[in-house]
Protein backbone atom coordinates (compact mmCIF):
# COMPACT_ATOMS: atom_id res chain seq x y z
CA UNK A 1 0.00 0.00 0.00
CA UNK A 2 3.39 2.22 0.98
CA UNK A 3 4.12 1.77 -2.59
CA UNK A 4 1.45 3.40 -4.18
CA UNK A 5 1.93 6.79 -2.67
CA UNK A 6 4.97 8.17 -4.18
CA UNK A 7 2.69 7.97 -7.48
CA UNK A 8 -0.36 9.28 -5.45
CA UNK A 9 1.70 11.96 -4.19
CA UNK A 10 2.94 13.41 -8.33
CA UNK A 11 -0.89 14.58 -8.73
CA UNK A 12 -2.40 17.94 -8.03
CA UNK A 13 -5.63 18.27 -7.95
CA UNK A 14 -8.48 21.15 -7.18
CA UNK A 15 -12.04 20.51 -6.26
CA UNK A 16 -13.66 23.72 -7.30
CA UNK A 17 -17.35 24.70 -5.76
CA UNK A 18 -19.14 27.35 -6.96
CA UNK A 19 -20.90 29.21 -3.75
CA UNK A 20 -24.80 28.17 -2.76
CA UNK A 21 -24.28 29.03 -6.56
CA UNK A 22 -28.24 29.20 -7.76
CA UNK A 23 -29.10 31.57 -4.77
CA UNK A 24 -25.91 33.66 -5.73
CA UNK A 25 -27.21 33.79 -9.54
CA UNK A 26 -30.56 34.93 -8.54
CA UNK A 27 -29.06 37.42 -5.98
CA UNK A 28 -26.80 38.54 -9.14
CA UNK A 29 -29.31 39.36 -11.30
CA UNK A 30 -31.46 40.69 -8.77
CA UNK A 31 -29.65 42.94 -6.27
CA UNK A 32 -32.80 43.60 -4.58
CA UNK A 33 -32.13 40.04 -2.66
CA UNK A 34 -28.40 40.65 -2.07
CA UNK A 35 -27.89 39.70 1.57
CA UNK A 36 -31.43 38.56 2.17
CA UNK A 37 -32.64 34.78 2.74
CA UNK A 38 -33.61 33.22 -0.42
CA UNK A 39 -34.64 29.90 -1.38
CA UNK A 40 -34.54 28.94 -4.83
CA UNK A 41 -38.00 26.30 -5.50
CA UNK A 42 -39.80 25.23 -2.60
CA UNK A 43 -42.83 28.16 -3.02
CA UNK A 44 -45.65 26.54 -2.06
CA UNK A 45 -47.06 23.99 0.11
CA UNK A 46 -45.61 21.02 -1.70
CA UNK A 47 -42.49 22.89 -2.75
CA UNK A 48 -39.24 21.52 -2.45
CA UNK A 49 -36.68 23.68 -1.80
CA UNK A 50 -33.15 23.53 -4.30
CA UNK A 51 -31.02 26.02 -3.36
CA UNK A 52 -30.34 28.34 -0.30
CA UNK A 53 -28.63 31.70 0.37
CA UNK A 54 -25.92 31.50 2.92
CA UNK A 55 -28.32 33.92 5.42
CA UNK A 56 -31.13 31.23 4.96
CA UNK A 57 -28.90 28.39 5.77
CA UNK A 58 -28.12 30.01 8.94
CA UNK A 59 -31.78 29.50 10.12
CA UNK A 60 -31.33 25.69 9.25
CA UNK A 61 -32.98 25.73 5.92
CA UNK A 62 -31.01 23.35 3.10
CA UNK A 63 -31.59 21.91 -0.03
CA UNK A 64 -34.01 19.03 -0.42
CA UNK A 65 -36.14 20.86 2.33
CA UNK A 66 -39.84 21.30 1.73
CA UNK A 67 -40.50 24.74 1.26
CA UNK A 68 -43.30 24.81 4.23
CA UNK A 69 -40.55 23.54 6.74
CA UNK A 70 -37.95 25.71 5.36
CA UNK A 71 -40.94 28.80 5.97
CA UNK A 72 -41.33 27.35 9.46
CA UNK A 73 -37.82 27.55 10.15
CA UNK A 74 -36.85 30.83 8.47
CA UNK A 75 -40.56 32.96 8.39
CA UNK A 76 -38.40 35.92 6.18
CA UNK A 77 -37.55 33.70 4.10
CA UNK A 78 -37.73 34.83 0.21
CA UNK A 79 -38.66 32.36 -2.20
CA UNK A 80 -37.23 32.33 -6.06
CA UNK A 81 -38.57 30.42 -8.73
CA UNK A 82 -35.62 28.45 -10.61
CA UNK A 83 -34.18 29.58 -14.00
CA UNK A 84 -32.30 26.28 -15.25
CA UNK A 85 -31.70 27.68 -18.02
CA UNK A 86 -29.73 30.49 -16.83
CA UNK A 87 -27.50 28.83 -14.34
CA UNK A 88 -26.39 26.36 -16.81
CA UNK A 89 -25.29 29.36 -19.28
CA UNK A 90 -23.00 30.89 -16.92
CA UNK A 91 -21.94 27.08 -15.68
CA UNK A 92 -20.41 26.91 -19.41
CA UNK A 93 -18.76 30.10 -18.84
CA UNK A 94 -17.19 28.70 -15.44
CA UNK A 95 -16.03 25.20 -17.39
CA UNK A 96 -14.68 27.37 -20.50
CA UNK A 97 -12.54 29.17 -17.37
CA UNK A 98 -11.42 25.86 -16.38
CA UNK A 99 -10.10 24.97 -19.69
CA UNK A 100 -7.53 27.79 -20.42
CA UNK A 101 -5.66 26.04 -17.35
CA UNK A 102 -5.69 22.08 -18.08
CA UNK A 103 -7.66 19.50 -20.41
CA UNK A 104 -8.50 17.50 -17.10
CA UNK A 105 -12.19 18.63 -15.97
CA UNK A 106 -14.09 16.38 -14.55
CA UNK A 107 -17.55 18.33 -13.96
CA UNK A 108 -19.46 16.60 -11.24
CA UNK A 109 -22.81 19.09 -11.73
CA UNK A 110 -23.29 22.56 -12.79
CA UNK A 111 -21.40 24.29 -9.87
CA UNK A 112 -18.54 22.34 -9.33
CA UNK A 113 -16.02 19.92 -10.96
CA UNK A 114 -12.19 18.33 -10.48
CA UNK A 115 -8.97 19.68 -12.47
CA UNK A 116 -6.10 17.67 -12.84
CA UNK A 117 -3.10 20.38 -12.87
CA UNK A 118 -0.33 18.50 -12.15
CA UNK A 119 0.36 19.41 -15.84
CA UNK A 120 -1.19 22.38 -16.70
CA UNK A 121 -1.42 24.67 -19.56
CA UNK A 122 0.16 28.10 -17.80
CA UNK A 123 3.32 25.83 -16.93
CA UNK A 124 2.19 27.14 -13.56
CA UNK A 125 3.96 24.18 -10.58
CA UNK A 126 1.50 25.68 -7.73
CA UNK A 127 -1.69 24.06 -7.30
CA UNK A 128 -2.88 26.88 -5.03
CA UNK A 129 -1.75 29.63 -7.18
CA UNK A 130 -3.58 27.92 -9.70
CA UNK A 131 -6.91 27.68 -7.79
CA UNK A 132 -6.59 31.36 -6.29
CA UNK A 133 -5.93 32.66 -10.25
CA UNK A 134 -9.24 30.12 -11.49
CA UNK A 135 -11.42 31.71 -7.96
CA UNK A 136 -10.51 35.11 -9.55
CA UNK A 137 -11.58 34.55 -13.31
CA UNK A 138 -14.57 33.30 -12.18
CA UNK A 139 -15.47 36.66 -10.22
CA UNK A 140 -14.53 38.62 -12.86
CA UNK A 141 -16.30 36.77 -15.38
CA UNK A 142 -19.27 35.56 -13.69
CA UNK A 143 -19.57 38.24 -11.03
CA UNK A 144 -19.86 35.06 -8.33
CA UNK A 145 -17.35 33.46 -5.80
CA UNK A 146 -16.08 30.28 -5.42
CA UNK A 147 -14.49 27.87 -3.19
CA UNK A 148 -11.62 25.89 -3.73
CA UNK A 149 -9.71 22.53 -2.41
CA UNK A 150 -6.04 22.10 -3.48
CA UNK A 151 -4.44 18.40 -2.58
CA UNK A 152 -2.72 14.91 -3.80
CA UNK A 153 -6.16 13.75 -4.86
CA UNK A 154 -10.15 14.28 -5.92
CA UNK A 155 -10.89 12.71 -1.73
CA UNK A 156 -9.11 15.00 -0.09
CA UNK A 157 -9.86 17.82 -2.40
CA UNK A 158 -12.83 17.80 -2.39
CA UNK A 159 -13.31 17.62 1.68
CA UNK A 160 -10.98 20.78 1.45
CA UNK A 161 -12.88 22.71 -0.60
CA UNK A 162 -15.86 22.76 2.15
CA UNK A 163 -12.91 23.86 4.59
CA UNK A 164 -12.88 27.61 4.09
CA UNK A 165 -16.19 27.97 2.62
CA UNK A 166 -17.85 30.91 1.13
CA UNK A 167 -15.24 32.08 -1.03
CA UNK A 168 -12.29 30.46 0.24
CA UNK A 169 -9.72 28.07 -0.35
CA UNK A 170 -7.80 24.94 1.64
CA UNK A 171 -4.38 23.82 0.39
CA UNK A 172 -4.05 20.28 2.00
CA UNK A 173 -0.02 19.46 1.39
CA UNK A 174 1.20 15.49 1.44
CA UNK A 175 3.11 15.96 4.65
CA UNK A 176 -0.29 17.47 6.42
CA UNK A 177 -3.03 15.08 4.69
CA UNK A 178 -2.33 12.58 7.90
CA UNK A 179 -3.12 14.96 10.65
CA UNK A 180 -5.77 16.93 8.38
CA UNK A 181 -7.78 13.86 8.18
CA UNK A 182 -7.09 12.40 11.70
CA UNK A 183 -8.62 15.64 12.77
CA UNK A 184 -11.33 15.85 10.53
CA UNK A 185 -15.19 15.09 12.12
CA UNK A 186 -16.61 12.18 10.44
CA UNK A 187 -19.74 13.84 9.63
CA UNK A 188 -17.39 16.20 7.13
CA UNK A 189 -15.76 12.84 5.07
CA UNK A 190 -17.03 12.74 1.72
CA UNK A 191 -19.40 9.73 1.47
CA UNK A 192 -20.76 10.01 4.66
CA UNK A 193 -23.95 10.53 5.09
CA UNK A 194 -26.42 11.17 7.62
CA UNK A 195 -27.51 7.94 8.75
CA UNK A 196 -23.58 6.64 8.33
CA UNK A 197 -22.74 9.36 10.26
CA UNK A 198 -25.19 8.15 13.13
CA UNK A 199 -24.52 4.81 12.99
CA UNK A 200 -20.38 5.33 13.43
CA UNK A 201 -20.98 7.70 16.24
CA UNK A 202 -22.74 4.23 18.02
CA UNK A 203 -19.40 2.64 17.62
CA UNK A 204 -17.42 5.23 18.92
CA UNK A 205 -16.46 6.62 15.59
CA UNK A 206 -16.40 10.89 15.68
CA UNK A 207 -13.01 11.63 13.97
CA UNK A 208 -10.87 10.34 11.35
CA UNK A 209 -8.65 9.26 13.45
CA UNK A 210 -11.27 7.33 15.23
CA UNK A 211 -12.13 5.66 12.11
CA UNK A 212 -8.12 5.12 11.42
CA UNK A 213 -8.22 3.03 14.54
CA UNK A 214 -10.32 0.27 12.77
CA UNK A 215 -9.06 -2.78 10.53
CA UNK A 216 -10.46 -3.30 7.55
CA UNK A 217 -11.99 -6.16 8.44
CA UNK A 218 -14.18 -4.85 11.11
CA UNK A 219 -15.29 -1.93 8.94
CA UNK A 220 -16.33 -4.19 5.89
CA UNK A 221 -18.23 -6.16 8.58
CA UNK A 222 -20.37 -3.24 9.79
CA UNK A 223 -20.78 -0.77 6.29
CA UNK A 224 -19.97 -3.42 3.44
CA UNK A 225 -18.13 -2.35 0.64
CA UNK A 226 -18.12 1.01 2.15
CA UNK A 227 -15.93 0.10 4.99
CA UNK A 228 -12.76 -0.39 2.51
CA UNK A 229 -13.54 2.69 1.33
CA UNK A 230 -13.16 4.61 4.39
CA UNK A 231 -10.10 2.33 5.58
CA UNK A 232 -8.35 3.46 2.45
CA UNK A 233 -9.19 7.53 2.27
CA UNK A 234 -8.72 8.49 5.74
CA UNK A 235 -5.08 6.91 5.13
CA UNK A 236 -5.27 9.35 2.27
CA UNK A 237 -5.40 7.05 -0.41
CA UNK A 238 -7.67 7.61 -3.69
CA UNK A 239 -6.32 6.67 -6.75
CA UNK A 240 -9.63 7.51 -8.71
CA UNK A 241 -7.96 9.71 -11.67
CA UNK A 242 -10.12 12.94 -12.90
CA UNK A 243 -11.89 11.63 -16.03
CA UNK A 244 -12.24 14.22 -18.28
CA UNK A 245 -13.40 11.67 -21.46
CA UNK A 246 -15.35 9.17 -19.39
CA UNK A 247 -16.94 6.84 -21.77
CA UNK A 248 -20.51 6.90 -21.64
CA UNK A 249 -22.50 4.15 -20.75
CA UNK A 250 -26.10 6.01 -20.61
CA UNK A 251 -27.30 9.38 -21.23
CA UNK A 252 -29.99 10.96 -19.16
CA UNK A 253 -31.71 13.71 -18.18
CA UNK A 254 -34.57 14.51 -15.15
CA UNK A 255 -35.97 17.45 -13.42
CA UNK A 256 -37.06 17.52 -9.96
CA UNK A 257 -40.26 19.92 -9.40
CA UNK A 258 -40.70 22.27 -7.30
CA UNK A 259 -44.18 21.17 -6.55
CA UNK A 260 -44.84 17.48 -6.82
CA UNK A 261 -46.88 16.02 -9.54
CA UNK A 262 -49.92 13.51 -8.98
CA UNK A 263 -51.52 13.38 -12.53
CA UNK A 264 -50.35 11.29 -15.33
CA UNK A 265 -50.92 13.86 -17.70
CA UNK A 266 -49.24 16.72 -15.95
CA UNK A 267 -46.06 14.16 -15.89
CA UNK A 268 -46.37 13.34 -19.74
CA UNK A 269 -46.14 17.20 -20.06
CA UNK A 270 -43.04 17.03 -18.08
CA UNK A 271 -41.94 13.96 -19.22
CA UNK A 272 -42.10 15.66 -23.04
CA UNK A 273 -39.76 18.48 -21.86
CA UNK A 274 -37.62 16.15 -20.96
CA UNK A 275 -37.33 14.13 -23.71
CA UNK A 276 -36.51 17.79 -25.52
CA UNK A 277 -33.64 17.91 -24.02
CA UNK A 278 -32.63 14.68 -24.36
CA UNK A 279 -32.72 14.68 -27.86
CA UNK A 280 -30.42 17.58 -28.19
CA UNK A 281 -27.56 15.76 -25.92
CA UNK A 282 -27.97 12.49 -28.26
CA UNK A 283 -27.76 14.88 -31.01
CA UNK A 284 -24.99 16.25 -29.93
CA UNK A 285 -23.23 13.28 -28.78
CA UNK A 286 -24.34 11.45 -32.44
CA UNK A 287 -25.46 8.11 -30.52
CA UNK A 288 -28.55 6.16 -30.05
CA UNK A 289 -29.48 3.00 -27.57
CA UNK A 290 -31.78 0.52 -27.46
CA UNK A 291 -32.75 0.78 -23.58
CA UNK A 292 -35.22 3.21 -22.32
CA UNK A 293 -35.64 3.83 -18.47
CA UNK A 294 -37.80 6.16 -16.88
CA UNK A 295 -37.08 7.04 -13.31
CA UNK A 296 -39.63 8.55 -10.74
CA UNK A 297 -38.75 9.83 -7.03
CA UNK A 298 -41.62 10.29 -5.18
CA UNK A 299 -42.67 12.73 -2.71
CA UNK A 300 -40.98 10.51 0.28
CA UNK A 301 -37.48 10.11 -1.41
CA UNK A 302 -38.16 6.75 -2.98
CA UNK A 303 -36.90 5.74 -6.38
CA UNK A 304 -38.50 3.17 -9.10
CA UNK A 305 -37.29 3.04 -12.48
CA UNK A 306 -38.74 0.93 -15.15
CA UNK A 307 -36.82 0.27 -18.53
CA UNK A 308 -37.36 -1.56 -21.94
CA UNK A 309 -34.80 -2.81 -24.07
CA UNK A 310 -35.84 -2.54 -28.03
CA UNK A 311 -34.41 -4.82 -30.88
CA UNK A 312 -32.96 -1.23 -32.89
CA UNK A 313 -31.17 1.53 -31.39
CA UNK A 314 -32.96 4.59 -31.61
CA UNK A 315 -32.68 8.40 -31.10
CA UNK A 316 -35.37 9.98 -32.14
CA UNK A 317 -37.29 11.91 -29.75
CA UNK A 318 -41.14 10.40 -30.63
CA UNK A 319 -39.61 6.95 -30.19
CA UNK A 320 -37.95 7.74 -27.06
CA UNK A 321 -41.38 9.37 -25.76
CA UNK A 322 -43.75 6.70 -27.04
CA UNK A 323 -41.58 3.79 -25.08
CA UNK A 324 -41.48 6.23 -22.23
CA UNK A 325 -45.89 6.85 -21.95
CA UNK A 326 -46.01 2.72 -22.12
CA UNK A 327 -43.60 2.56 -19.63
CA UNK A 328 -45.48 5.68 -17.37
CA UNK A 329 -48.63 3.84 -17.78
CA UNK A 330 -47.65 0.22 -17.32
CA UNK A 331 -48.70 1.14 -13.82
CA UNK A 332 -50.21 3.76 -11.42
CA UNK A 333 -47.23 5.86 -9.34
CA UNK A 334 -47.77 4.74 -5.68
CA UNK A 335 -47.83 8.77 -4.18
CA UNK A 336 -46.70 11.96 -5.56
CA UNK A 337 -44.05 12.77 -7.61
CA UNK A 338 -41.15 14.72 -7.42
CA UNK A 339 -38.43 13.82 -10.14
CA UNK A 340 -38.82 12.52 -13.42
CA UNK A 341 -35.80 11.28 -15.96
CA UNK A 342 -35.56 9.77 -19.18
CA UNK A 343 -32.13 7.70 -20.13
CA UNK A 344 -30.98 5.86 -23.05
CA UNK A 345 -28.37 3.09 -22.46
CA UNK A 346 -27.27 0.23 -24.65
CA UNK A 347 -25.68 2.48 -26.54
CA UNK A 348 -24.22 2.03 -30.31
CA UNK A 349 -20.62 3.43 -28.63
CA UNK A 350 -17.27 1.25 -29.23
CA UNK A 351 -16.47 0.16 -25.09
CA UNK A 352 -12.52 0.39 -25.86
CA UNK A 353 -13.06 4.17 -27.40
CA UNK A 354 -16.26 5.63 -26.50
CA UNK A 355 -16.92 6.44 -29.95
CA UNK A 356 -20.13 6.06 -32.35
CA UNK A 357 -20.43 2.90 -34.72
CA UNK A 358 -22.43 3.43 -37.47
CA UNK A 359 -25.82 4.20 -36.84
CA UNK A 360 -27.84 1.04 -36.85
CA UNK A 361 -30.94 2.74 -35.73
CA UNK A 362 -34.09 2.90 -37.71
CA UNK A 363 -33.21 6.58 -37.08
CA UNK A 364 7.74 13.13 -3.01
CA UNK A 365 6.25 16.44 -1.49
CA UNK A 366 5.51 19.24 -4.05
CA UNK A 367 5.10 22.93 -3.93
CA UNK A 368 1.59 23.21 -3.77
Amino acid sequence: MEDELPEIRQRKIIHVDMDAFYASVEMLDNPELRGKAIAVGGGSSRGVVAAASYEARKFGVRSAMSGFLAKKKCPHLIFVKPRFERYTEISRKIREIFYEYTDKVEPLSLDEAYLDVTVNKKGNPSATLIAAEIRKRILDVTGLTASAGISINKFIAKVASDYNKPNGQKTVNPDEISDFLENLPIGKFYGVGKVTEEKMYQLGIFTGKDLKEKSEEYLIEHFGKSGGYYYHVVRGIHNSEVKSDRIAKSVGTEHTFFENLVSEVFMMEKLDDIANELDRRLGKKKIAGKTVTLKIKYSDFTVQTRSKTLPYFISDKSLILETVKELLYQEKPKDSVRLLGISLSNLNTDTDTGKPNKPIAVQLKFDF
